[in-house]
């Protein structure tokens, strides 16, 4: 049996009961590390699961996914993801090749960030799509994630924006000479996703438009959300890119129409009150 199992999104607790009794049947248990983190280590987690982990990379994950499967036909076999196992679409290709070698699988379910944003105020089924905001280089600087939040914002749904995590990348160079030599962790942070938004709307605007997104659209930072250090902060996007949230992850809400109760609930985390509320009531239900 394979076993995808979702942690949650604080610490080792997190996981469920039954996710628990899984992982400690299981004979060899594979750590997703490459989709998102927990606010604790692999050590702490082989503590608490009493289990030895292996770290599964994306290139594990993506190009050697049959060696997770070996044998998980007649032994149980975990895989284990921050947050729910489908958070990410490469855990239904695992899926699928798991039905193609015939080996069942079981999925339990944990807390993720696409419904943990509630703990913000807004209302989960007033969101739009979720969109990505990946790190720009010198030489790529795509803006489609962009369109997206504008589409979502002209229908009145607010955006959750999945800031970009870099983990075990290599530099075009390292790549180009075949060297395994990986770049540092990196994560964006609210402050980054806000100063990529409004460079796009400077863009824009000298193509002559006038985005329905602007530097005084209302938006919500969250910061580490499950843990017990966890930030909220609401404000303009202009704020935003200058917020201080600490640590990551980090996430981006871009608001859409608001009912005056997810309003009064964002006033609990205003950056600056008086500012919020004359940016605020432009956009209420």
């Amino acid at each position: 049996m394979l076993y995808l199992v979702g942690l949650g999104l604080g610490d080792a607790k997190d996981i469920t009961v039954k996710g628990l009794e899984a992982v400690r049947r299981c004979r060899r248990v594979y750590l997703e590390a490459y989709t998102s983190v927990l606010t604790v280590g692999k050590e702490a987690l082989e503590e608490f699961y009493g289990k030895e982990l292996i770290l599964a990379d994306r290139e594990m994950v993506e190009q050697e996914a049959d060696g997770i499967l070996k044998e998980a036909d007649v032994c149980d076999v975990a895989f284990l993801v921050v947050g729910d196992p489908f958070g990410a679409t490469t855990h239904s290709d695992l899926v699928l090749r798991a039905v193609k070698l015939g080996v069942p699988y079981k999925v339990i379910h944990n807390a993720s960030i696409m419904n943990a944003v509630g703990c913000c105020g807004l209302q989960l089924y007033s969101f739009g799509e979720t969109v990505s905001i990946v790190f720009w280089t010198d030489t790529w600087k795509p803006e489609s994630f962009f369109d997206k939040i504008e589409k979502n914002r002209q229908n009145g749904m607010h955006t959750l924006c999945l800031l970009d995590i870099k983990v075990k990348e290599q530099s075009l160079e390292n790549l180009m000479k075949g060297k395994k030599i990986y770049e540092p962790p990196r994560y964006m942070s609210v402050n980054q996703a806000a100063e990529q938004l409004l460079a796009i709307i400077q863009n824009r605007r000298l193509q002559g438009e006038e985005p329905e997104v602007t530097e005084n659209t209302i938006c919500v930072g969250l910061a580490r959300v499950g843990a017990p250090d966890q930030k909220i902060a609401s404000g303009t996007l202009h704020q935003m890119s200058t917020v201080e949230l600490g640590g990551p992850l980090h996430s981006l809400i871009v608001t859409g129409t608001m009912h005056p109760l997810e309003l009064e609930m964002l006033k609990l985390f205003t950056v600056d009150s008086s500012s919020f509320e004359n940016n605020a009531f432009q956009r209420t239900a």
